[in-house]
This record gives C-alpha cells, structure tokens and sequence, in this order.
C-alpha cells in the first residue's frame, strides 16, 4: 500500500498538481486599511472574509487553488457604540469587520483572481470600473508564464479625479473617485443596453483619465487586452500604497486631472522574495509541491 501511495505522490509532484496557493495583504499606506474578500458565486467563501492591517502590517493566507474571487481594501472605517462595524469606502455592508459574503460598495479598487482556470493558469487583474478608492498593485511570487507580471494602480487617484466623480467624506476630505456609470448612469458609460458588446461600447473621457493614470488596471468593462494577466504556480502579493509617495491621505487641490496622474508605473518593480522565472514550474513551486507530497508519505508510514 505503501508503495502505491509513494506512487500516486510522485505522479502529483510530476504534474504539477498543487492544493492550494497563498495571498500576502501589505499596507504600505500611513493609515490603517481593513481588506474585504469575496468568492465568485458556486466557489466555497474562505475562512477569512476580513480583517484589518495597520500600517506596515502583512498577513498571509491560503487560499484553494481553483479559487475565484475579488479583495478590496476598506478605508475609514470605525464601530459604534452598538458594535456596528462601517467603513467610508469599500464597505461590504455586513455591520462587521468580517464581510461575510458581502461586497465591496462602490467606488472601490478591487483585485479580481480566478486561479487554475483555462489550461491550469491563474487569471488575475485590478480593475477601476467600479471606481477607485486607494492605491494597489498585485505581485505574482514564484510563477510562470509569458504574461507573469505585475499589475495594478499606484498613483493617487482620488486627487485627480474630475469634480463630477469625487466622493468626500463628512469632513470634505476627498476619499475615492466614483465610476461614470454609478455617477450618471448611463448605458454607454455602463456597457449594457444597446452598448452592451465590446464592438458598442468604447472607453469614455473619464475612463481615459483613469487607463491614462494606471495603463495595465481595467478601467472599463471590455478592457480586456491590456489588463487582464496570467501566471502558473505562484502566490500573489497584494500591497495597499505601493508607492511611499502615494500612501498619504493628503490630495492636491488641482484641477487639472493630467496633471494629477504622472504616469510613475515601473515594470521592473521587485519585492524580495518574487522569484520568476521562465520555465514551466517555478522553483518556488516545485519545493512547495516536494513538501507537500513528502509530508502526506511520512504521515501515512507513521500511521499505517
């Protein structure tokens, strides 16, 4: 039995078969961000649905491998003296700091994954459509694949954003940029309706200020060639603030939007620990698949 059990590990190891891959949340802001997760429909909702991150803080979690699914960032946020949990931006409306199922409200910066989709790859993006509200950057660690590469919007989007889209807190501070479908609504600013086909519906003025800004997030919803990517066998790390000169809560009061979003995007960005190369499996990958199989044979030799 033994020898047949060393059989079937070896052949996962072989094909590459992983159980699950692991998200690292950074915030880089100087403020505190509490990110909210939410699976696709039909996927299993993860143990964890939200937390919160001060400044400087990480933490890791791991997630299956054919999971699908989006997180955000949550910003503002406090508990009142009913224990109520709410949040200025990217509220998930559950009342508490676990979104339990519940999505981020718009405007907001999400992160949208679908791993081990087509062909054994994992999909992934940031998208703007639903508007903005902090900087993010997605970081594949340890993958493979031609299209492998980072992705996201690091400059300040909330100090560019045109006067008919900001969104301002109580006190007037400016807060997220809300999209030109939830602001107007508007089937050509939507994509549905009669402009509902990637042949009817075209990038608008205000979706080219936010393409303009940050060229490989989706800035509206048939921005498919220049924003989605895709990697196999990695682990992801998602940082809030990426750019120590984009993590304050203070905004220029131009109203210029070009002039607010210098495009500072950097494709040779390396965090330590992101490790890619060109093969077909990662190194990375490779020692995770090795410990795993070897763990399951020691546990079952121990047991049988």
């Amino acid at each position: 039995m033994t020898y047949f059990l060393f059989l079937f590990l070896t052949s996962l190891l072989i094909t590459g078969i992983d159980s699950s891959a692991t998200f690292t949340l950074s915030n880089n802001c100087d403020y505190t961000v509490w990110p909210g997760i939410l699976s696709n429909a039909g996927i299993s909702p993860l143990r964890i649905t939200g937390f919160q991150l001060q400044k400087g803080e990480s933490k890791t979690i791991n997630v299956p491998s054919s999971w699908g699914g989006r997180l955000w960032g949550r910003t503002l946020c406090t508990e009142d003296s009913a224990g109520k949990f709410t949040c200025v931006t990217g509220d998930c409306g559950s009342g508490k700091v676990e979104c339990s199922g519940g999505g981020a409200a718009t405007p907001a910066t999400l992160a949208e994954f679908t791993l081990n989709g087509d062909n054994g790859m994992d999909f992934y993006d940031v998208s703007l459509v639903d508007g903005y509200n902090l900087p993010m950057l997605v970081l594949p660690q340890g993958g493979a694949g031609e299209n492998c590469t980072s992705t996201g919007c690091t400059v300040d989007l909330n100090g560019a954003c045109p006067s008919e889209l900001k969104v301002t807190s109580s006190d007037g501070e400016r807060v997220a940029c809300t999209s030109a479908c939830d602001a107007f609504g508007q089937a050509q600013y939507c994509c549905n309706g009669e402009y509902g086909s990637p042949d009817t519906c075209k990038p608008s003025s205000y979706s080219k200020v936010f393409k303009t800004a940050c060229p490989r997030a989706y800035s509206y919803a048939y921005d498919d060639k220049t924003s989605t990517f895709t990697c196999t066998g990695a682990d992801y790390l998602i940082t809030f603030c990426p750019s120590p000169n984009n993590s304050k809560k203070s905004y220029s009061s131009s109203s210029d939007p070009q002039i607010q979003t210098p495009e500072i995007w950097n494709s040779s960005i390396v965090y330590e620990g992101a490790m890619e190369i060109s093969g077909s499996t990662s190194i990375f990958g490779l020692c995770k698949l090795f410990w795993s199989a070897t763990s399951l044979l020691l546990l079952f030799v121990l047991f049988e």
